[in-house]
């Protein structure tokens, strides 16, 4: 069974919660898929994840960038998981085909946009429907994450 995590972003925007969701992610032994809904955002999650914190490296790449396979987070505009990923990202609403192929897949969607949270909700949905764990996460004031419901 897939654990669908979703995150609620209030007081921080994607550019800042990406990272830090990814480190963990990395840190708890993970191989990521962040899925991007366009080439220019495969880059610019690229460049984010290069350049969001100068002290600090995340191992990633993109499909161009080559070695799909050896990437512990791979950036791509797929859901094949070339990296043999067992965790996908997905921050543009997608919802896998096969959630199943993952164990765990993280759902970003902006809480300040009242068509992205309404969308995250039949996401919802429609994963409790096939059986999926679910858990909503909501970020704090602080950006931290609090567990609303499971």
């Amino acid at each position: 069974m897939t654990t669908i995590q979703f995150y609620h972003l209030t007081a921080t925007p994607l550019e800042r919660a990406l990272p830090r969701l990814l480190e963990k992610a990395y840190a708890g032994g993970f191989k990521t898929l962040l899925l991007a809904s366009s080439e220019e955002q495969a880059e610019r999650f690229n460049q984010l994840l290069w350049t969001y914190n100068p002290g600090s490296f995340l191992p990633h790449g993109s499909l161009k960038d080559g070695n799909s396979e050896q990437q512990p987070i791979l950036i791509s505009t797929s859901m094949e998981p070339l990296n043999r990923a067992n965790l996908l990202a997905v921050t543009d609403g997608s919802v896998p085909t096969q959630p199943e192929s993952f164990e765990r897949i993280i759902d970003i969607f902006d809480g300040n946009d009242p068509t992205a949270v309404e969308a995250a909700r039949k996401r919802w949905t429609g994963y409790k429907n096939s059986g999926h764990a679910l858990s909503y996460l909501r970020q704090n004031e602080s950006g931290g994450w609090e567990q609303k419901a499971a």
